[in-house]
C-alpha cells in the first residue's frame, strides 16, 4: 500500500502568498495523523508530527497498517529535518511521537507544546509526562525533576461558549442537561488533579526552548503566530480533553490549524473560524466510524449545521477536511449535506489525498469512487 511520493520534493505545496503549506500525512493516507509543515520566508514550523496505525474495523491487514503507518513516520522525519519549530497540539499518539522512537524530529528544534498540566485529562496528563521525561533522556540524558503546582484559579469553559449553551436540543435537551452535569463532576475532578500532583516545569533542550504553547503568540519578522487557548477535543466536556489550534499569517494571507474539534461539534467553535476567515482551513471532520457510540446523531447534525455555515459564511476557497473523518467509508453519506454546500457555494472541501492528487485510499479500498474534484 505505499504511496511512494517524496511529499516535499515532488508533491506541491498550497501557495498562499510567500507561505507554503506541505500536507505530510493525514488518514486518507492510510494511517491517522494530522501532520503538516508549514513555511514561510521567516520560519518552518512542523505540525503535530504523530502517526498511528487504523483501527481494527478498517480494511486492510494488521501488517498493512503497521507498513503505513512506519511510512507515515518516515514522511514526518524527512519534514522534520527542515524545521526549526515543531508544534504539537495534545498528547494522542497520532499527533505525537514519543523521544525514543524518533529522536530526530526533535533534536535542535524550538517546542511549542500543549500545556501539560492544565487543561488536560488523566491519559494525557500521564502521556504528555512521558514525553517530557523521554525529551529530556534521550536528548539530554538528564532526568525531568517535576515542580509543585501552581495555585490557579479555574472557571468553568462552558462559561466561554455562549451558543453552545444556549442551543436548544428540543426532545434531547433533557439529555443534555444530564451530560453536562456529569461533565462538570467529570471537570471538578481533574481540576482537583491538576491542583494536586507535580507539574512538568518551563523546560529548555540545549539553547532551544520548550514553551507551553496554550494562547501564545509569536512573531517572527512578518510571519505572526497565534495559539489558542485550550478548545474542547470534540463536544462539551469531551472526556478525550483538550487541544490547542494554530493561525498563523503573513502579508494579508492566513491559514487556520483547528485539529480534533470533530467538525467541529460546537456552535461557537464555529464562529471563531468565520471570524478568522482564513484563506486555507486545515480542519479533522467528525469521527463517523464511531457513529452509534462515541458520537451520536445529535452531534453530527451540529456538525452539519456548522461545517455548512464555515462555508457559507467565508471567503475560505479550501478546506482540508481529513483525518477523523476518513476511517470509514461511508463517510461521505453521513455528511452529503455538507459537501453538497460546498458544491454550491463553489468551495473545495478535500481530504489531504485529493489535495495531493490521490483517492483517499478508504475509497479505494472499498469501491468508492469521490465525487471531489481533484485540483490541478
Amino acid at each position: 500500500m505505499s504511496r511512494g511520493t517524496n511529499i516535499i520534493d515532488s508533491v506541491k505545496p498550497i501557495e498562499l502568498g510567500e507561505i507554503r503549506v506541505h500536507l505530510i500525512w493525514f488518514d486518507s493516507l492510510g494511517a491517522k495523523s494530522s501532520s503538516v509543515l508549514l513555511e514561510t520566508p521567516e520560519v518552518r514550523i512542523l505540525l503535530d508530527p504523530g502517526a498511528a496505525e487504523m483501527q481494527p474495523s478498517y480494511p486492510l491487514l494488521p501488517a498493512q497498517k503497521k507498513a503505513l503507518r512506519e511510512e507515515a513516520l518516515e514522511a514526518i522525519k524527512k519534514a522534520a529535518r527542515g524545521a526549526e519549530v515543531v508544534f504539537i497540539s495534545h498528547y494522542h499518539y497520532d499527533h505525537h511521537t514519543l523521544p525514543q522512537e524518533a529522536p530526530e524530529i526533535y533534536c535542535d528544534k524550538v517546542l511549542w507544546i500543549k500545556d501539560p498540566n492544565r487543561w488536560i485529562n488523566r491519559s494525557q496528563w500521564n502521556r504528555s509526562r512521558l514525553f517530557a521525561e523521554q525529551l529530556l533522556e534521550v536528548l539530554e540524558g538528564k532526568k525531568l525533576e517535576y515542580a509543585s503546582p501552581e495555585e490557579e484559579h479555574f472557571e468553568d469553559p462552558l462559561k466561554q461558549l455562549p451558543l453552545a449553551s444556549a442551543k436548544d436540543f428540543r426532545d434531547y435537551q433533557q439529555r443534555k442537561k444530564e451530560l453536562l452535569k456529569k461533565g462538570r463532576a467529570w471537570l471538578r475532578d481533574l481540576m482537583a488533579l491538576w491542583r494536586r500532583e507535580p507539574w512538568v516545569p518551563q523546560l529548555t533542550l540545549g539553547s532551544k526552548e520548550i514553551l507551553f504553547a496554550d494562547g501564545r503568540s509569536f512573531h517572527l519578522g512578518e510571519t505572526s503566530i497565534r495559539i489558542t487557548p485550550p478548545l474542547f477535543h470534540g463536544a462539551e466536556y469531551d472526556r478525550v480533553g483538550w487541544v490547542v489550534g494554530l493561525v498563523l499569517e503573513r502579508r494579508g494571507k492566513k491559514v487556520v490549524y483547528a485539529p480534533d474539534l470533530q467538525g467541529p461539534i460546537i456552535e461557537d467553535y464555529a464562529q471563531w473560524l468565520i471570524r478568522e476567515n482564513p484563506d486555507l482551513l486545515i480542519l479533522d471532520g467528525p469521527p463517523t466510524y464511531l457513529l452509534g457510540y462515541m458520537l451520536n446523531l445529535i452531534n453530527l447534525g451540529r456538525v452539519i449545521e456548522n461545517i455548512s455555515s464555515i462555508l457559507r459564511n467565508t471567503e475560505t476557497r479550501i478546506i482540508i477536511y481529513d483525518h477523523h473523518l476518513l476511517r470509514e467509508a461511508r463517510y461521505r453519506e453521513h455528511l452529503a449535506r455538507a459537501y453538497q454546500v460546498a458544491k454550491e457555494e463553489g468551495k473545495d472541501l478535500l481530504t489531504a489525498a485529493e489535495w495531493l492528487g490521490e483517492e483517499p485510499l478508504i475509497d479505494r479500498l472499498t469501491g468508492k469512487c469521490s465525487s471531489t474534484p481533484i485540483p490541478r
